[in-house]
């Protein structure tokens, strides 16, 4: 069962989701907030596997939020879920430590099956935020950063899921070596977790998919 915080300040909102995941036999809607705060609060008491999380609420935006979780080291798997998909948003969200940004407009099932990925430690985009995501980080960017070898193979079993002690293992290195590849990945490309890094790579075809 993947459990889930909803957080939107539109009440409405809140039902309709909770209706649309009720429906499906493994997802469980275990709390709601009408605030980032809120969110953050609940995501530390209950420890849901996904947070969507709407963008602007009074009390306290989304990006904010999401970036508290991350530093405070929450286990919460951000989703964005908004009506906006400005690229300062998108590229604010992710570099947050999003897992995944969506749009209020997706299908049921589209939604179910992104909410699924992202608890499999996915990365879940838009087609739209995708693409504008991609323009964005090429025009902010002269040059391609170069990874080498081992930090792109440090990368890559990030991107499937590996913890460090796992990295380590599985690279014949210390937990204490990966860290410093990943700090030097994080300075390469700009971002400051482990999600922006794999999504960015992924993005600027840095790292094989």
């Amino acid at each position: 069962m993947i459990r889930i915080l909803l957080a939107d300040d539109h009440p409405v909102v809140r039902e309709g989701l909770r209706g649309m995941l009720g429906a499906e036999p493994d997802l469980e809607v275990v709390a709601e907030a009408s605030s980032g705060p809120e969110a953050e609060a609940l995501s530390a008491e209950l420890e849901p596997d996904i947070v969507l999380m709407d963008l602007r609420m009074p009390g306290g935006g989304g990006v904010e939020s999401i970036g508290r979780m991350r530093a405070a080291g929450l286990p919460s798997r951000v989703i964005v879920l908004t009506t906006y998909e400005t690229d300062s948003d998108i590229l604010r969200a992710v570099e947050a430590g999003a897992a995944g940004y969506l749009l209020k407009d997706l299908a049921r099932a589209e939604l179910a099956d992104a909410i699924r990925a992202a608890a499999r430690g996915e990365t879940v985009l838009a087609p739209s935020v995708a693409t504008r995501l991609v323009d964005q980080l090429r025009g902010g960017r002269s040059e391609l950063p170069r990874l080498s070898e081992r930090e792109t193979a440090v990368l890559r079993l990030v991107a499937e899921g590996c913890t460090n002690a796992e990295i380590g293992r599985r690279l014949f290195i210390g937990e204490s070596t990966v860290k410093t590849h990943l700090l030097r990945i994080f300075g390469k490309l700009g971002v400051d977790d482990r999600t922006a890094a794999v999504t960015t790579a992924l993005r600027q075809g840095l790292l094989p998919e």
